[in-house]
């Protein structure tokens, strides 16, 4: 499933939702290739309706079709910007995402495992678009918002993404952690309340 160019998010529907889930699908085909759901505890769900979710801790597995997990995205507790962990089935950490202060649209610096920026996931000023683009500037991939019908998109909270990555990009090193951006942009930017 990491090897591939295109993938199309669907956020679970939900009213109240206290934890999030979401089908990775074909965009051809539409067929299921694999999904993320977030694990939380009964206290942690709860704690949803009473504290910001901007400031909780998640831990969401992304998973094949047949349900092997393959990458986990992990937050703890955080106030002001998000650092969030990219990990292999092992636990091995890939990379990590650290959100920026105060920008328009929402932007954030990707780094490897070792710690080094490995390329920039930045929003437009609408929010709903964001390039992957690397130090020097040339674009790995995109992350945009499709649009799912006025019904659904007023009266839930759902979003859903499309992640194509660019020309030549190496897939299975860059795949990973756009898809994770995807997640990681509707869990800490889009989510409110």
């Amino acid at each position: 499933m990491l090897d591939r160019k295109n993938y199309f998010i669907r956020e679970h529907v939900g009213m109240l939702k206290l934890h999030e889930a979401f089908d990775i699908l074909d965009p051809e085909t539409g067929d299921l290739i694999g999904t993320a759901t977030e694990h939380a505890s009964a206290l942690k769900k709860m704690s949803k309706l009473f504290i910001n979710k901007n400031f909780l801790p998640f831990h969401v597995d992304i998973a094949d079709a047949d349900g092997t997990t393959l990458l986990v995205i992990r937050r703890g507790f955080t106030f002001l910007r998000s650092k969030v962990e990219v990990l292999d089935a092992h636990g091995k950490l890939i990379g990590f995402f650290k959100q920026r202060l105060m920008t328009i649209g929402g932007k954030f610096g990707i780094y490897s495992a070792q710690e080094e920026l490995v390329a920039e996931l930045k929003g437009n000023l609408i929010g709903w678009d964001f390039k992957f683009v690397d130090k020097d500037g040339t674009e790995l991939g995109l992350v945009t918002k499709k649009w799912a019908g006025a019904g659904k998109e007023l009266f839930t909270s759902a979003d859903n993404y499309m992640v194509s990555l660019s020309g030549d990009v190496d897939r299975l090193a860059v795949a990973p952690l756009l898809l994770g951006a995807a997640i990681c942009i509707d869990l800490v930017l889009k989510e409110k309340g």
